[in-house]
Formats: structure tokens, C-alpha cells, sequence
């Protein structure tokens, strides 16, 4: 594999990825489990009984069957709960005693930790003039409260198809700005809370952010509500819209009503899940978030990690691992990755340091998918954060699974946008797997995994749609195996990430060395939490 470090960073890779094959290099590739699909189920009975300590036995006993049981349990409670399983709301409280329940029931260690967290509740943006309209929206995470009416501005917006905007992005785009307006600013180039600390700073007394319009594609089309990157980072309210309702709102003589009410504390939670090791100092963590946005129920994001988790921990209920398994379920992190982010700075150094590893697994079954690997060696373009070390044997692992069972796969980047972001910024290797959000997939892609070319990986991507008709089954029985091989495999030993020797995988399973990622995915492979692009 390509890698844009140094002599010494390459050599390590070498060695790593030697381990890696050594460690579990025990039966001839490809007899230790099966292709996904290809082998026959266990019975239920036979793997609730069963400790299933090897590769070929957990991967008979997890599937995408049994991930889907979880997930319309997730859809009945968002059903139930005014159509989403947002934090701060009754759906996601309602999740949070769904997961603990099951983790409860298959005999894991369960406990609740609690953050703060700032909710804030339904927003309005009213078009007065020359229109009379009222329009769905959203507050962005980070927004200040406020009840403004006043007259719109565009802030150096582009009502063309295709444009290259870069509307707010700085305090020369408001020069001139009438203090008071309503500032009127376009998605594209660089992060929201510049465009809107800009437009805080020239006087606005509130930002309404449209799509980019970029594209004739849902993604760059419909409304977009996002996040300043934290709580507070305004003191005006900054609230969404759709790329037509920006086009609206931008004729002459717009004005414009927009409130974003008052925040209230409603602490979150995360739920925290393990499965005693012999070596309780060297954790294997892997985590999913548990929340949705307000707009939608949030089966694919993030449902389906978090049952994909779900029906690997019922199926794991009964091993005794070398190493601790700790699995986690996050809340708020489409607000912000707070919740991830608020357990990682709890833990002293000391509980930081027993954690071996981190695995994240958001949105795992696009409907329009292509498999994707977080790309810890940076094969495909840099990362933009400091990638730890140890990293690239977590990738490699999932790589030359794919490979083992003639899975094509891709880089995604890595990025930190998900809730992998406050364990690495923390030195504690990381990977994961990812089938796309709104980016658009190519002729090329399609050609590779099927789908539709021209079209959003999910086109449901924080949408009310994005209920149980909107996943992959393919796709999220490949990646649960991939998961469940992930997690079994470390359980054993993390020798090939951070050099603590544990025991050979009972079995075997040998891995042939990873085919490489196909190329097509660029610097557009990474989950956008909170990008503007």
C-alpha cells in the first residue's frame, strides 16, 4: 500500500502488517469463513448457546438479519416519537432504554454515561416580501437564540448553475453590509460558523444559510441544517434553507422572519457496554452514534451501526476474551460529536492509556453504497488530522478482509467528522467503514458496486426519509462480518496495533495481504459532520 510518510513510518507499516498476517495466519486463506451470504445460518438456538469463539462461527451466527430486527425496533420508536431519535428528545431517550435493554439481556456489563448537552427546539424562517412563504428549517448547531424580522441581504451569492461560491467566507463578502439585515449566505468552500462569525461581526442580526445549488441533485439542492462546530459559537440565530428558498429569499426587496428559540439543558447520554477480558487493561473499543437529526429517524444514520454493534454484542455474549470488549453508543454527535467527545475528556490519562483501540462504524448500509475504509495510511490523499499510530493495522485488517471474500473497496477520508475525532486527537489508533453520505456516485463507482451513477450514496442523508426502506441489506451483511471479524480478532490480541501480545484466535483465519482501494473516492470519501463543501 502507497504511503506518503516517512522511511520510518513505512517501515513500520512493513512490520505491522506482518504481525498481522502472522498472528492469524493459522488455516489456508479463506477456510476459516465463508463470502457473506454464502455460508448457512446457524440456528439461533445453536448460537445463543454457544460462546462462538472463532471467525467461522460468529460470522454464521451475525448477519444482516438479525441487524435488521434492531433496526425496526429504532423506526417503531421513531414512529412513536414524533418521527425522529434526535438527543434532547423523547425518541432518543427512548433508544438509549432499547439499547440497554438488549445489552442488559445478552449478559453485558451496562452502564449509562451522562454529558451536558444544549437543546434547541424547532425554528422558524418566514419569507414576508415580495412573497409571503413560510419554509422548513433548522437551527445550526452552535446558533444563538433570537426573534428577528428584518430585510435580507445577499451576502456574494451565485444563482447559477454550476457555481463556485464563496459566500462569507470573508469580511471583505460584507462590505457594506447594512447592520441589522438578516444576512442571506450560500453553502460552499469554507466551514459555516466562518460564514457565520462573519456575518455576526458585520452587524447581522441573524444568517440564514441555503444550499449550495451547485448541482442538480438532492444534496446540493434541499435544505441543509448543519453545525458551527460547537455550542455558542454565535450570539444570532443562524438557521437553514434549501437552495430554491435561497434563490427566493434573495430577490430584491426580501425581508424575513427568523427565531431560533431559547436553549434549555437537557443532559444526554451515552451508553457504555462490556465484556470482561482476562487483560482488563487493554481495551478493544468500538462505538456507534445512537441519535438522529431532528428531520428524520435515522435508520441508516446511524442505525445502522448502532444494530450492527447490537447484533454482534448478542452474538459475543458468550465469550471470554482475552481482552476487555467495551462497546459504545453515542449521543449528539450529529450535534456536534458531543457526546463522544464529552466521554473522552472524562477519562483520566490513565483510562485513555488502557484503551488499545477505537473502531467507528457510521452509516454502514447505503442504499446507494460503495464499501469504504478509513484511510489510516493515507494511500488516497493526507489526512487532515494526525493520523496515531497503529492506525494502518486496523485498516489493513478490514482491507484484506474485503479482499478475502473479493469485496471491492475504497478509502474514506481520515477525516475526524465522526465520533472517532476526540480518540485519535488523543493518540489512540482508529479505523472504520463508511458507504458514502451525499456525495454523488460516479460512472466509475457504478461500474464497481452497482447503484445508480449520478445520484447521492444516500440520497436520504438527514432526511425524513431516511427510514428502514432506506439501507442496503448487501451491503450491511458484508460490512457486519467485517465488523464482527474486527472485533473477535482484537479480543485475541492488538499486537499489530499498539504491541500488547495476546493469544493466537482460536481456529485461525488467515488473511491474504489487502488488493488495494480502487481510487475512485478522492478527497470527497469523508463524512461531512459540519463541513461546508
Amino acid at each position: 500500500m502507497k504511503s506518503t510518510a516517512t522511511l520510518s513510518r513505512r517501515a513500520r507499516t512493513a512490520v505491522v502488517a506482518t504481525a498481522t498476517l502472522a498472528a492469524f495466519a493459522l488455516v489456508p486463506t479463506g477456510a476459516a469463513f465463508a463470502a457473506p451470504g454464502s455460508g448457512t445460518p446457524g440456528s439461533s438456538q445453536a448460537c445463543e448457546k454457544r460462546n462462538n469463539n472463532t471467525i467461522k462461527q460468529l460470522l454464521v451466527c451475525v448477519d444482516a438479519d438479525g441487524a435488521l430486527e434492531h433496526l425496526e425496533a429504532l423506526q417503531a420508536i421513531a414512529d412513536a416519537n414524533g418521527g425522529n431519535r434526535a438527543a434532547g428528545l423523547p425518541g432518543y431517550e427512548a433508544s438509549v432504554d432499547y439499547v440497554v435493554e438488549t445489552l442488559q439481556a445478552a449478559g453485558w456489563n451496562v452502564t449509562i454515561d451522562e454529558f451536558p448537552f444544549t437543546y434547541v427546539g424547532p425554528s422558524t424562517l418566514e419569507q414576508l416580501t415580495p412573497v409571503a412563504a413560510e419554509y422548513p428549517t433548522g437551527p445550526f448547531t452552535g446558533s444563538g437564540p433570537g426573534d428577528v424580522t428584518a430585510d435580507v441581504t445577499p451576502v456574494d451569492v451565485q444563482l447559477t448553475t454550476p457555481n463556485t461560491n464563496t459566500s462569507g467566507c470573508e469580511a471583505a463578502d460584507f462590505a457594506g453590509f447594512p447592520a441589522g439585515n438578516i444576512a442571506l449566505i450560500q453553502r460552499g468552500t469554507c466551514p459555516f460558523a466562518d460564514k457565520a462569525l462573519n456575518a455576526e461581526a458585520a452587524g447581522a442580526s441573524g444568517v440564514i444559510i441555503f444550499n449550495a445549488g451547485d448541482a442538480d441533485t438532492a444534496d446540493r439542492q434541499d435544505l441543509i441544517v448543519g453545525t458551527l462546530g460547537g455550542s455558542n459559537i454565535v450570539g444570532i440565530p443562524v438557521v437553514g434553507a434549501s437552495y430554491p428558498q435561497g434563490v427566493a429569499l434573495a430577490q430584491a426587496g426580501s425581508t424575513a422572519h427568523v427565531m431560533v428559540p431559547m436553549p434549555e439543558e437537557r443532559p444526554q447520554k451515552n451508553v457504555i457496554a462490556e465484556l470482561p477480558g482476562k487483560n482488563n487493561d487493554n481495551i478493544v473499543m468500538a462505538g456507534a452514534h445512537l441519535d438522529s437529526v431532528q428531520a428524520g429517524p435515522g435508520i441508516n444514520d446511524n442505525g445502522s451501526g448502532s444494530a450492527s454493534l447490537l447484533e454482534i454484542a448478542q452474538a459475543m455474549s458468550k465469550l471470554k476474551p482475552e481482552n476487555t470488549i467495551r462497546l459504545a453508543f453515542w449521543g449528539a454527535e450529529e450535534a456536534g460529536l458531543i457526546g463522544s467527545a464529552e466521554y473522552v475528556a472524562g477519562l483520566s490519562q490513565a483510562e485513555r492509556d488502557r484503551i488499545a483501540l477505537y473502531l467507528n462504524f457510521d452509516m454502514v448500509a447505503s442504499p446507494n453504497y460503495i464499501f469504504m475504509v478509513y484511510d489510516g495510511d493515507e494511500s488516497s490523499f493526507p489526512a487532515p488530522v494526525v493520523v496515531p499510530e497503529g492506525s494502518v493495522a486496523i485498516e489493513d485488517l478490514f482491507e484484506s478482509y474485503f479482499t478475502s471474500v473479493g469485496v471491492p473497496y475504497d478509502d474514506a477520508e481520515f477525516s475526524g467528522r465522526s465520533d472517532y475525532e476526540a480518540f485519535i486527537l488523543n493518540g489512540i489508533p482508529a479505523g472504520g467503514l463508511f458507504t458514502g453520505a451525499e456525495e454523488i456516485k460516479t460512472d466509475e463507482q457504478q461500474a464497481i458496486w452497482g447503484g445508480v451513477a449520478g445520484e447521492s450514496l444516500d440520497q436520504c442523508y438527514h432526511q425524513a426519509c431516511d427510514d428502514i426502506d432506506n439501507i442496503s441489506m448487501e451491503a450491511l451483511d458484508v460490512n457486519i462480518d467485517a465488523i464482527a471479524l474486527a472485533v473477535l480478532v482484537y479480543s485475541y490480541s492488538t499486537e499489530s496495533v499498539n504491541g500488547v501480545v495476546g493469544k493466537n484466535v482460536v481456529g485461525g483465519v488467515r488473511l491474504p495481504a489487502p488488493a488495494g482501494p480502487e481510487g475512485t473516492t478522492g478527497s470527497g470519501g469523508g463524512h461531512s459532520h459540519g463541513a461546508d463543501d
